[in-house]
């Protein structure tokens, strides 16, 4: 798989990484630690260095099997993980006190069975804790060599702006796809003005882009999904138009519609690197399959007028989450 330069922080990753929450968090039961292990290890051997995780995603849990899956090949691989919530966990509330980063830093390094950690995000802007006291205790962990470069995640434009001016930001992730083109109005431009890359997660619309989803789907009791207000089966039949756009697409191109998806997204900048994530062998071999197909610019401005032209229906999250989008 080809590299890519998140943005002018010299930290080059997979043009497609792995995100691995899914394995621990999020989308229903956790998968036995065997099989998320031998996922992880396939993404590595099929050419990804780019591996995506967090405290949050179980207390822990995600970075313990990331660190058994890749030690052995650390020096290979590019590992991203993120602070910012009380107790590991996202129902308890934000916490990026100098403190508590420090404490995720030890605990992470300790999970993940290395001495230093690539790309360390805060996960959410903290609205009691100056950004820039952030920026400068992630700068002291890159004096100290356990941190290599500083990223955020879902920040806004004034956040960013004052974080950079501390500690260069390297990346930020944030949700980005055919499903959710929100950064494209300010971010994104912002990125390019400073010289950093963006990390999309969530790039097939949490599983909406890949055609496997209708009104009639079933989530686990414990998915998340179930309270996003655009998943609401509503909402879904009302969203089937992008689908039904991304699967004619598929057609043409002679793929399916996440590699069409994820190719659209590799197509936006050069420095924006996705991280699909799945459970499944065979959808981690499709979606790395996205980065080696290459749309043209008239496929492009085909897909972008059509994009244009339809009105998706649903909150991204419900009102309770909303407060953690940053500013």
């Amino acid at each position: 798989m080809k590299t890519r330069q998140l943005g002018t922080s010299g930290l080059a990753v997979s043009e497609l990484g792995f995100g691995c929450m899914g394995l621990s968090h999020g989308y229903g039961p956790a998968t036995n630690e065997k099989d998320a292990i031998a996922v992880i290890q396939k993404a590595y051997e099929l050419g990804t260095t780019f591996f995506d995780t967090a405290e949050v995603y179980g207390q822990g849990a995600n970075e313990q099997l990331l660190g058994k899956a890749l030690h052995h090949v650390r020096d290979k691989v590019i590992i991203a993980t993120k602070f910012g919530f009380q107790n590991g966990r996202n129902t308890d509330g934000l916490n990026s006190r100098p403190e508590r980063i420090r404490q995720v830093a030890e605990n992470s390094l300790r999970y993940l069975q290395t001495d230093y950690i690539d790309l360390f995000y805060q996960h959410r802007v903290d609205p009691d804790v100056p950004v820039e006291d952030v920026a400068g205790t992630v700068k002291d962990l890159i004096a100290e060599g356990k941190v290599k470069h500083f990223g955020m995640s879902e920040a806004g434009v004034q956040s960013i702006r004052r974080a950079h001016a501390v500690q260069p930001v390297a990346a930020l992730q944030s949700e980005y796809s055919m499903f959710w083109r929100e950064p494209e109005n300010e971010i994104i431009p912002l990125l390019q003005e400073l010289g950093i890359g963006f990390v999309p997660f969530s790039p097939l619309g949490k599983g909406f882009l890949t055609g496997k989803m209708n009104a009639n789907t079933e989530f686990d009791k414990t998915d998340w999904r179930n309270v996003m207000p655009r998943f609401s089966k509503e909402n879904r039949e009302a969203n089937k138009t992008i689908v039904d756009l991304v699967t004619k697409i598929a057609t043409e191109q002679n793929a399916t519609p996440a590699q069409i998806a994820l190719a659209w997204l590799l197509a936006q900048k050069p420095w924006i690197a996705p991280i699909p994530g799945t459970t499944k062998m065979s959808r981690l071999e499709e979606n790395i399959g996205g980065a080696d197909l290459t749309l043209s610019d008239d496929d492009l401005a085909e897909i972008n007028k059509a994009l244009d032209n339809i009105t998706l229906q649903g909150e991204r999250y419900p009102a309770i989450l909303a407060g953690l989008q940053g500013k």
